[in-house]
């Protein structure tokens, strides 16, 4: 690529979120200094890890890399919030910590942007890769297929509201560019560990259009240090980020009059979400606090997995600490959706 069409590039703006993981996060690094598209600035968000990667970044000696790092531990929305709020290219896009993007990645996902400027975001789909950086082609399949994204064609959909939200095809976490002008950054602050699928609901209100790129362009990797597989697995402290989170995700979707049609389904979710915070509750010892959560799913949709929950909270804790509650193992379900930061 000459130095003159670079110039006539417009800036992407990558933001790598990161917390306490140095090898993935170099991996992640050079994913994006691999890039064909070469007119970007890279914004590593560190939330105030135990080691910091400071070092391990100046190493590159690139000056398209910026390296911010919070005084504390502030959580996914705010780290990620305070990255974008930095940026200053005209489309951003995100890159967990521990994926990777193909060299193309930005190549082909910009030009849909700047072809139409009613465009807010263009994705694409994603291989799923183990910790060592293999591809699990069955398990990519079924991502494919469970996200819908077999039943979408290379177009325009506006509104997305329906594949962004509910088949939740778009996953701007790693496999997206958004136009940056079009979301109040500010908005991720509260969100918590599901501040991707919010950005995703940031993007579908403005009433844009989502590109769908049908490659799969990125790596999504699935490992024990995930906070999906550390939520799947019994962690409380991980089920009660996910469960408010998710709380505050339906409950602002339910309050929008735009997304009406989907009610009944954004119900069932947020009633999903009372019994995981509630679940967290109880394993982290909280059952008082717990109850409300439980009760409160119950009202929202009958779910057996609630009904055990429940009669935990009100049997002598003696006879309770016997039962362990066997978490909803939904790691392919859990996979795209959720941030797997810490």
């Amino acid at each position: 690529m000459s130095n003159h069409q670079e110039a006539q590039e417009p800036l992407v703006s990558v933001i790598i979120p990161t917390y306490n993981r140095l090898i993935y996060l170099k991996q992640a690094v050079e994913s994006v200094l691999q890039q064909t598209y070469k007119n970007l600035e890279i914004i590593v968000s560190d939330d105030c890890s135990p080691e910091n990667p400071q070092a391990m970044i100046e190493s590159f000696q690139d000056a398209r890399i910026r390296f911010r790092r919070n005084s504390k531990n502030l959580g996914n929305g705010p780290n990620v919030a305070g990255a974008f709020k930095q940026a200053q290219g005209k489309y951003v896009a995100s890159l967990n910590d521990d994926d990777l993007w193909n060299p193309d990645f930005l190549e082909k996902l910009v030009p849909p942007l700047e072809a139409n400027p009613d465009v807010v975001v263009a994705f694409c789909d994603h291989y799923i890769i183990d910790a060592d950086g293999v591809i699990n082609y069955a398990t990519t399949e079924e991502h494919t297929r469970l996200w819908k994204r077999d039943q979408l064609k290379a177009e325009v959909y506006q509104p997305f509201c329906t594949i962004g939200l509910v088949d939740q095809a778009v996953s701007p976490a790693s496999s997206a560019v958004i136009r940056r002008d079009k979301v109040n950054w500010d908005e991720l602050l509260s969100v918590g560990v599901y501040w991707d699928y919010y950005l995703t609901y940031l993007a579908c209100r403005s009433g844009d259009g989502a590109y769908y790129y049908p490659e799969r362009l990125t790596r999504y990797r699935v490992h024990e240090l995930s906070e999906t597989h550390i939520s799947g697995s019994g962690n409380a402290k991980a089920q009660i980020r996910k469960g408010k989170s998710g709380i505050f995700c339906y409950e602002h979707f339910l309050a929008d009059p735009q997304l009406q049609k989907h009610r009944s389904y954004f119900t069932q979710k947020l009633a999903q979400a009372n019994t995981t915070l509630g679940i967290g509750l109880i394993r982290d010892g909280r059952v008082a606090e717990a109850r409300p959560y439980l009760f409160r799913a119950l009202s929202q949709n009958f779910s057996l997995r609630t009904v055990a929950a429940l009669m935990l909270t009100v049997i002598p804790q003696q006879l309770a600490n016997p039962f362990e509650i066997s978490p909803r193992r939904e790691i392919i379900q859990q996979t795209k959706v959720h941030s797997k930061l810490h």
